[in-house]
This record gives C-alpha cells, structure tokens and sequence, in this order.
C-alpha cells in the first residue's frame, strides 16, 4: 500500500489541476413577445459635452432603472473567482472608508486618457475630433434618480474587455498594456479595472458601465453585484463617442455622495494632482434681469402721471414718460444656473525639474497641500527625485509655525503630516513609518510607483524598500534643515560675516535659523535621543546659548572654534533658566578661567546630554557633577593633606545626610561649598524633573540618585575658620550644628530640594538668635485665654427672639381657618 500511495496522490493532484476554474456563461433567452429596443433619436438637442439625454432616452432609461433589474435582451453572464464571496468581502471589509470608491473610479479613468495619449503619439487620428478629443473626466449627478455619473474620453472598452475586466477580480488591462507596449516607452500606470472598481458598490447597489472603443461598437455593462451581470450593445443611451461612463445608482444611505459641496471635498483630498482636468456639472445662483408684472407697470404709470399734472416743467416730465415707455420694466431675481467646474487647478509641481518651478509655485503649492491659505511663506523646502531600488519623487517642506499640540502628544499619536501619493492619487496621509516621530512636523507628498500596498491601497505593507525610502527622507530632510543654517547670516563666523554682508543683500533669510530653533529645535533635541544612525548629523543642527554667546545661540561648531588651548572636554550645566545658571557657584572658577559653559535649560535637555556623549571626539562635562578637570594646581595635594582632618570630621558629622565624601573643589572661587553628584547618577536639575512627574514613584527614584558629594573652598574664611575649630574642639555640638546647616546652604544653592525643610528653618532660627544675643531657650509668650460670655448670651437671645417671631405667625395660621368658619 506505501508503495501505490505516493503515485496515487501525484495523479490525484494532476487531475485536481486540469479542471479548469471557469465560470460558466448563461446565454439569456429573450421573451417571444418581446419587442426591440427603440434606437437613438438622430437628433439630440442641448446636449452639453455629451452627458445629457433627450426627453425619450431619459424616460426609456428611467423605466429600465425603476426596475432595477438586468436588460430581458443582454447576454448575461457569471462572475469568475467566486466574485459573490468576495463582494461580500470588499463590501464589508476590504475598505474602511467608503469615501475611496470615488478615488478608485477617478484613477481608472486617468489610467484610460494615459492610454489614448500614449496611442494617440503615433496616431494622431485616435483621438478623434471635437469634444471627443478632449482628454476630460466629467462628473455629474442627479439628485431626483440618485444617479452619480462619471465620465472619461479614454481608450474605452470593447465588448471582450468589459468580460475580461469586470468579470474577473483584480484583473488588470493595464498590465497586459505595458507588456505589449514596453518598449515603446516607460508606462507606469495603476491598474484600469481591478479590485478598486468594485469598491463603487460600498455606495451603489446598481451599476452601469457604458463604453465605447475605437475598434467595436458602444457596449453597457450592468450589475447589482449579486453574482451576475450582463452585456448588451448600448442602444438606449446617447453616443459617447469615445470612452466610459460609469453610472452609480446610489443607495439610501449614501445620500450624502449627491452634494455637490462632498464630491468637491474628494476630489480636492484624493485626486487634485490628476494630470487631466476633473470637471464638475456644478449648480450655481445668477443674478437675472426678467420683466416685471404689468400690474406694477400700469400702477406706476398712474403715478407718474398724476405726478406730472401737479409739476411745473410739464414738457421735462413728458420726455421722461416717452423714456420709461420705451424702456421695458425689469427686475432682478435669484436664477440657478449650470456650469463645468474645474476642481483640480493646481498642479503637480514635484513631476517637474526642480530648476522649473519658481519659489512662488511652491509657496502656492504648499498652501494647496496643508489647506492653509495665509500669507506666510514655508522656511524652506527640497524637492528630489530619488533612483536606484526604489524610485519616488518626493518635496518636503518647513512649516512657518510649529502646531499648539507638536509635543503635548507626542508618543501617543501616529499621525503624520507627509502624504503618499501613487502615481498623483492621494493614498493616505496615516503612513508613519516614512518619516520618524521627530520629524513630523514636516509637510510634504511621496509619490513612488513602486510601494508595495495591500490589496485595497489603504496600508503599506512591511517591504524592505520602505527603510530604504525613511533613510533617504531622513537625510534629504535633515540637508534642508542645515541649509537653513547655512544661508542665515547670523549663523556666519564672524570671518564669514564681512563676506556674506557684501556679497547678499537679501535679509529675508536673516534670523531664519533661529525661528526654526525657537518653533522646532525641541525636535531636533528628540531626534538625537531616538535616532542613533543620524545623531551627529542632529548634533550640528543643535543651538544653544552660552556664557560667551552675548545671548545669542550659538553651535556646537562655533564652541570648539572657541576652546582655549589644551581644553579636552565640553563643558555644560543644566538648570531651569539662564538667569540663574550665570549666578550658580558652579560656573565661578570656569568663569575666571574664560572657560565657555552652554546652558541647557529645556527639561528634555537632561535626557539629551545622556545619549550625547561626545562631539568631534570632545567629551561632555556636567559641571555640576564629579570629574572636572581644569588646569592642574600644584598646591592641590598639599591642600588636601592639610584639610584632611576637616574633610574626615564633616564627613562623620553629616553621617545622616547620606553625603558620599567630603572633597576639596577645583570649580569653586567665593563660595564656600557646593554640593555635586556621581558621573553617571542624576544631576539636582533631573531630580526635581523627576519628583515633578505625575506617575513618579518615590521609592525606586533612590536607585538613579546619584551620590552626593560635598566639594569645599579651601580659601574660603568660614572653611578656614572651621578647620581650626575643629581642631581644637572636634566634639563641640554647636561646631555640628554649624557644620549641618552650612551643607544645607550648600544643598539648596546646588539646586537640591531638602528632606526636611523644617529642620533648616528651625537651624537658620536658632543662627538669628545667637546673632542677637538672644537666649537660645527662650521661649515663645503664651496667648492669654479670654473668655467671651456675652457673644454666648446674644447667641442665645437671638435664638429665643426668632423662635417668638416664629409663633405668631404660626397662631395667624391656625385662626384663619376659624375665622372662614365664623363667616359661613
């Protein structure tokens, strides 16, 4: 049996592929009685552009349609692939946004005038004449039926094409197009009829599709998307002439779909770079002259008649009737008039060379592209073309302004401001996976023919070229930043000032790179936490301020340019503001060394400086932690040796403080003492960022604190004054007492918070006391008590006189009723 089963299978699977998967086509049987459907009047009167009816025609084609059911003469057939399946499928599933048929149907019929351009390079005489040669889409609709028309003068359909493509899902004649006609040119082109036309039943439950070819006669095609549809030579509408209408028989509840003012909206969302013009049959009021009635007319005859007889210049006013006579009476009343609308005017400028396009087309273009029609002008823009694996075109542009909500957001939301385009159609602007978080501040478009999407063209699918398109937008985008910088004359060295001054007199680009900083530099500061590829790129674009910047920002560039001689590190102190990080006792001997110091006082500046280790092989250096290294002091051992014995005592004594060590400091020059912390623990200004937070936990922040060390001025006096007490009396409680309350000092002037503020006061109290020579246990005086007896006695005369106030009344209440009773 093993031997004859393996055999078996492989015949078995053979035969299961031989059995062609065909739909079976029905030839309908037309009724005996039935009589032809009445030709085309040869005469069609006001036809606008072809897509109006005569009289006839329209209540022929009503009749067919209030039956809503197949022509009795069509040669009817059944959908292939199980099309009634995945009808339900596209329906209810496939799209999550019914608004995208329209995008869909636009798409097929750009693909279509692509095709007869194309064909029309060698023939000429394709195109036809006329309004026929126009290459147009045209949409209009009807309100009373619920009819949605669209219409192309492409390539149209012949009767085996209509088969062919709409009775197979996802077949594409495009693909077929290209193959044949691939060398003859580059024809990128989406699909004509695929899985995107049968998105028009999530609106419709009825529709036609009327198409003419060159090569055959004018066909209808109809379905109700039930399994079936049906072919018939078209004698019931007017000729095309050339191309397709499809004509969508609405459902109730895409009502919507017949407002003009909606189907203006997706065309200008999803299909406003369409190379071909989209015109709308759009509605609009007119101001019309009519004659009025002939009642006001002989009303006002009367008028002016008996008005003459009682004037003087009789003969002035019988010209004046003459005029009025000769001159018809009108009036002006509200008229609804018809016209074709244009709805994409603006063009696709990213299709164009760069060198093409003047600054006020991408200006224009940007305003098109964010729907914001100021008067602001972007900070800048790039516009390339990327070739190789994956080719796309793609314009990127600087906001003038950043959004309110840029940062309050920031890791919760995927939106993302760069649209993506597939061949000029509007996919979706919710790819965020094109550009990083910290760059979503740009506008912009990708347009690439080679993005892989998914079946519905709502969502990318993971691909490799998707990192290949994000790496190639990273350094287009970070290029436009630093150009930015690099055409501000405020940027300049001052070598670079003279040169740039007489060489450009154009200030509208001074000061540029600041109103970047100032709107979007906390982006920059994200992009060096997040992205570690292009951190020294995002390094250079940093801008800060510093104590040799006059308050001015200044870069990273510009820093090292300034270094003294034989200066290794980068030095750098967080805070909460500028002002107080110039008077913080950190800076005073670097200040007297002409050190430069940046601030950092945005809060998202600690989190920076902790994955921005180094720059140009510089080393950064908190100046308010351990590590410092200025130039060597030859007395720094002999100091140490001598403080020793302090050092050792103070650390003893603040043994509850939880103090790490007790140092001699190389930053310090009129204060006594500062405190620092560990290289690699949190600095006092990320504590206070951290206790601030809302979800902190107390309990597990102990474990990132860093150790605390306390550095002293050993030529300060207080510290020379206590080394010498402490030799003298090392065990004097008041000597403590000092001891704790100078590192306190020096905890709070650090940018600590204490643990126990009262403790502080209480010492800063007993210090005030001992300066006034007052008697450290002296006591507060006692308030003396008072009693108040006759508040208590006008509370309770109060109480007896409302409740008699209260009695009468309620005695004029009881003898109303006895009264009443007397009376009858």
């Amino acid at each position: 049996m093993r031997k004859w089963a393996i055999p078996s299978a492989l015949i078995l699977l053979c035969l299961l592929c031989l059995i062609p998967d065909q739909g079976r086509k029905l030839q309908a049987k037309a009724d005996e009685g039935a009589v032809d459907p009445p030709k085309v009047e040869d005469k069609i009167g006001a036809v606008p552009n072809g897509l109006q009816t005569d009289s006839d025609v329209v209540k022929r084609e009503s009749e067919s349609i209030s039956k809503r059911s197949l022509r009795s003469n069509a040669e009817k057939f059944e959908f292939q692939a199980e099309v009634s399946r995945l009808m339900d499928i596209i329906i209810n599933s496939l799209y999550s946004n019914k608004d995208i048929f329209l995008r869909e149907i636009i798409s097929n019929a750009s693909d279509a005038l692509d095709k007869i351009r194309f064909l029309s390079l060698t023939d000429n005489e394709v195109l036809g004449e006329g309004d026929t040669a126009k290459l147009e889409i045209q949409i209009k609709l009807d309100k009373e039926k619920k009819i949605l028309s669209i219409r192309d003068r492409g390539i149209g359909m012949t009767k085996e094409d209509l088969i062919k493509n709409l009775g197979t899902i996802a077949k594409s004649g495009t693909s077929a197009f290209v193959e044949k006609m691939q060398t003859s040119g580059d024809l990128n082109l989406i699909g004509q009829f695929g899985v995107g036309f049968y998105s028009v039943y999530l609106v419709a439950d009825y529709v036609e599709v009327i198409s003419k070819h060159n090569d055959d006669k004018q066909y209808i095609w109809e379905s109700k998307a039930d399994g079936a549809f049906a072919i018939s030579e078209d004698t019931w509408n007017e000729p095309l002439g050339r191309g397709t209408e499809i004509k969508l028989h609405l459902r109730e509840e895409a009502g919507e779909y017949l407002e003009e003012s909606k189907l203006k909206d997706l065309v200008k969302k999803y299909s406003e770079f369409i190379n071909f013009p989209i015109n709308l049959w759009a509605s609009k009021e007119v101001d019309a002259e009519v004659p009025s009635d002939e009642d006001e007319t002989s009303d006002e005859e009367t008028s002016k008649s008996s008005t003459s007889e009682e004037g003087e210049d009789e003969d002035t006013e019988k010209s004046e009737d003459e005029e009025t006579e000769k001159k018809p009476k009108t009036k002006k009343v509200k008229e609804t008039t018809y016209e074709w609308e244009l709805l994409n005017d603006v063009k696709a400028v990213w299709l164009r060379s760069p060198k093409d396009v003047t600054d006020e087309e991408y200006t224009k273009f940007y305003h098109s592209l964010v729907k914001e029609f100021g008067d602001e002008k972007p900070m800048s823009w790039t516009h390339f073309t990327a070739e190789g694996d994956v080719e796309f075109k793609a314009v990127l542009f600087v906001p003038p302004k950043a959004p309110h909500d840029l940062y309050e957001s920031y890791y919760n939301t995927n939106k993302a401001n760069l649209k993506l385009y597939v061949r000029r159609v509007f996919i979706s602007e919710e790819f965020d996976e094109l550009l990083p978080k910290y760059l979503s501040f740009l506008k912009g478009l990708v347009d690439s023919d080679t993005l892989p999407l998914n079946v519905s063209r709502e969502m990318l699918q993971q691909h490799s070229s998707l990192k290949t398109i994000k790496k190639k937008l990273i350094r287009k985008a970070l290029d436009m930043i630093r150009k930015i910088a690099e055409e501000d004359p405020d940027e300049s060295s001052d070598k670079d000032k003279t040169e740039v001054d007489t060489s450009s007199d154009d200030d509208e680009k001074k000061g540029q790179y600041t109103k970047f900083w100032n709107e979007f530099g906390k982006s920059i500061k994200l992009g060096i936490v997040e992205d570690a590829t292009n951190r020294n790129r995002l390094a250079k674009l940093l801008r800060f301020e510093s104590t040799k910047s006059d308050g001015k920002l200044t870069s990273l560039d510009q820093y090292i340019s300034r270094m003294k001689p034989g200066q290794k590190d980068i030095f750098y102190i967080t805070g909460t503001s500028k002002e107080q990080l110039e008077k913080s006792p950190f800076l005073e001997r670097l200040k007297k060394k002409n050190y430069e110091v940046i601030f950092f006082t945005d809060p998202v500046d600690e989190y920076l400086m902790q994955y921005l280790m180094d720059y140009e092989d510089k080393k950064f250096q908190n100046v308010s932690k351990e590590g410092l290294k200025l130039e060597k002091d030859s007395k720094t051992k002999e100091l140490k040796e001598t403080f020793k014995e302090l050092t050792k005592w103070w650390k003893g004594a603040l043994a509850s403080e939880n103090v790490d060590d007790v140092k001699i400091s190389n930053r310090l020059d009129n204060t006594p003492c500062v405190v620092v912390t560990s290289k690699f623990g949190w600095s006092a200004n990320m504590e206070r960022i951290m206790q601030s937070q809302t979800l902190s936990d107390a309990s597990k922040q102990g474990y990132m604190q860093g150790k605390r060390v306390l550095e002293i001025n050993p030529r300060h006096p207080i510290i020379k004054e206590l080394r010498e007490r402490v030799a003298n009396d090392p065990e004097g409680e008041s000597l403590k007492q000092t001891a704790r309350l100078i590192y306190q000092t020096a905890l709070m002037e650090s940018g600590f918070s204490l643990n126990d503020p009262k403790d502080f006061a209480n010492r800063i109290y007993s210090s005030v006391k001992s300066s006034l020579d007052i008697n450290p246990d002296a006591a507060v005086e006692e308030e003396e008590e008072v009693e108040e007896p006759e508040a208590e006695n006008e509370t309770k005369e109060d109480a007896g006189a409302s409740k008699v106030e209260a009695e009468p009344g309620k005695d004029e209440e009881d003898t109303e009723p006895s009264d009443v009773h007397d009376e009858l």
